[in-house]
């Protein structure tokens, strides 16, 4: 006969366990999806024996491989329960964003941290004939975005570095900022105000203006994007209240719905 182990003390013991899971994880994905067992150590401070036997489990599990030179990954079946929660978050966001675009007139995302890249979840595009588009799934450095920079001033400054220089600053248009000290500099006062702008710096002629959600521990931003000429920098000071409501109304959902906030 089975012996019931679902005491208090076993309880918390388990608990403890799946928090500590979760955070070697986290950990992972913040070094960029692959690191040593020396590395998860330093960061976490738990001790070696306990970090193998809950990435041993991991990795039976199938969200950590062990690579040949010994170093661990993120594994394959997290790929799932990434798409299944970026599904059901841009279903979340998805009339927030509609109210965006109906109030402003220019394209609205939903964008989410991934590693040392930004991905859009969701978009629901501007009604004009010209207007913003980027693909739901597509990666893009965080450098030269309005979310991307808009993240970046939630972080702590060494960990903000360390993704700047981890994906580089490449060139996207004359305007973009290729130096991370000067990048780094602005942050303070993006974090202060609360809102950062991408004036065409990941493409020419295009602006975007961004929001974090609050209170989101997945690291989210929303935005709207559109053509310069249209969305003029004499319009931030009316978007910006306009966003940091719908993302705050999102946020409020998350935390009703059990959501990752």
């Amino acid at each position: 006969m089975a012996t019931d182990r679902t005491g208090a003390g076993g309880a918390a013991e388990g608990v403890q366990s799946l928090e500590r899971a979760f955070a070697l994880l986290e950990l992972m994905a913040d070094a960029g999806g692959e690191v040593a067992i020396s590395r998860l150590a330093a960061d976490s401070g738990l001790a070696l024996s306990t970090i193998h036997r809950l990435v041993r489990t991991l990795v039976a599990r199938g969200y950590v491989r062990q690579l040949p030179s010994r170093r661990y990954v993120l594994g394959p079946r997290l790929i799932r329960l990434g798409e299944s929660s970026s599904r059901m978050l841009a279903t979340w966001a998805q009339p927030h964003l509609s109210r965006l675009v109906d109030d402003i007139g220019e394209t609205a995302n939903l964008a989410m941290l991934d590693g040392d890249r930004v991905v859009y979840v969701a978009q629901v595009p501007s009604r004009h004939s010209m207007r913003m588009f980027t693909e739901v799934g597509r990666r893009v450095h965080l450098h030269c975005t309005g979310v991307g920079k808009v993240l970046l001033a939630q972080l702590p400054a060494e960990q903000a570095r360390q993704l700047l220089v981890q994906a580089g600053m490449p060139v996207r248009t004359e305007r973009t900022v290729t130096d991370p000290d000067e990048l780094l500099a602005t942050l303070p006062a993006i974090a202060a105000r609360g809102y950062a702008v991408d004036d065409g710096e990941q493409e020419a002629g295009v602006r975007c203006v961004a929001v974090p959600v609050p209170g989101n521990s997945s690291a989210g931003a929303m935005s709207v994007s559109g053509p310069a000429g249209r969305l003029g920098m004499d319009a931030v000071s009316r978007v910006v209240p306009l966003l940091q409501s719908a993302a705050a109304a999102l946020a409020a959902e998350l935390r009703e719905d059990g959501g990752p906030v």
